[in-house]
């Protein structure tokens, strides 16, 4: 580690309905149009199926399922943002990739106790940027899946 850390982070912005999300670039792979995926019977409702990028089986999730929100029809801006997270790849389906932008650490927020549409668990802040909001995403929390062992098991 250098002495001469920058406080910022390079996230990529990505939208879903009218709100902006960021990611770190770090766990970003790849960002790529939309193409064929193969269901795969019994998973969650959220869980597209998989593709085959670049020899590799890769899982989709369509963001817009996992957050609760409704459904839309895939357009010409909408895309895969390919993720990576302790050797695993998945790809999320988003609305619109948008930008990189650096967003200064001291500008993001921890998230609200209630926070619009998305669930709380997860956010893991909010950046505030001028005249834009960007919600931060807590990957680890995206991809846990539903069925791990909670506080509620029983």
């Amino acid at each position: 580690m250098s002495e001469f850390q920058s406080n910022d982070v390079k996230v990529i912005v990505f939208q879903l309905k009218d709100e902006e999300y960021g990611i770190p670039v770090e766990q970003v792979r790849s960002i790529e149009k939309v193409q064929h995926i193969t269901r795969v019977p019994k998973t969650s409702s959220y869980i597209k199926g998989v593709i085959n990028l670049r020899g590799v089986v890769t899982p989709i999730i369509d963001l817009r399922r996992r957050f609760d929100l409704e459904e839309v029809e895939n357009s010409d801006s909408t895309r895969m943002i390919i993720v990576s997270r302790e050797d695993i790849e998945v790809g999320f389906i988003v609305d619109a990739a948008n930008d990189v932008i650096d967003i200064n650490q001291e500008s993001i927020e921890p998230a609200p106790e209630v926070v619009g549409s998305v669930q709380a668990e997860y956010i893991q802040g909010v950046a505030k940027l001028e005249k834009r909001l960007i919600v931060m995403i807590d990957l680890a929390q995206v991809l846990k899946a539903e069925n791990e062992p909670s506080k509620l098991s029983v």
